[in-house]
């Protein structure tokens, strides 16, 4: 008997150094509702932007109890994902965001093919990911950039939007 089932797969090989990254902003105020629907309009103008290096982006849902929304970024490397965050507009989102979380908790996961990982939890009342699984550790010293957390070499191309000395004294 034949299969029905309709399997395919995908050939990545043109895209060495793919990194997919899973973002979610969670509400955890009342003021949150706010801080998540503002962000989805921000969000879908620097897709639209084309950032160089994003390969492709989706948007879902966790939960619609607590609000939690999340996204998926596919980038062709690090080093353009890096050079995103410490770009305007994101650069100065993350700048606000760490001021005050306007009610919400944010968290990203990012899965290097060459190897590697790491994420970063921010005002999470419930552990995700893997925060669920995983020992916990500030977010300090080797563990306060993503480069570090996912043992990538070298250093950033750009300044980070916020350096440690500014969270934490």
């Amino acid at each position: 008997m034949k299969p029905s089932a309709n399997r395919r797969t995908v050939d990545l090989s043109a895209w060495p150094d793919l990194v997919v990254v899973y973002l979610g902003m969670r509400v955890n105020a009342l003021a949150g509702l706010k801080t998540l629907l503002g962000f989805g309009p921000k969000i879908a103008g620097s897709v639209q932007a084309r950032p160089d290096g994003l390969l492709q982006h989706e948007n879902f849902l966790f939960s619609l109890w607590p609000p939690h929304a999340g996204m998926r970024q596919y980038w062709r490397d690090f080093e353009s994902l890096e050079a995103w965050t410490r770009s305007d507009p994101h650069r100065i989102w993350w700048q606000q965001f760490l001021h005050d979380s306007g009610g919400t908790g944010f968290w990203h996961e990012s899965y290097l093919r060459r190897g590697g990982m790491e994420a970063v939890y921010i005002d999470m009342p419930q552990d995700v990911g893997f925060a669920r699984f995983a020992p916990q550790r500030a977010a300090r010293g080797a563990m306060f950039s993503a480069r570090t957390r996912s043992g990538q070499a070298g250093q950033a191309a750009t300044a980070a939007p916020v350096r440690e000395q500014e969270l934490n004294g």
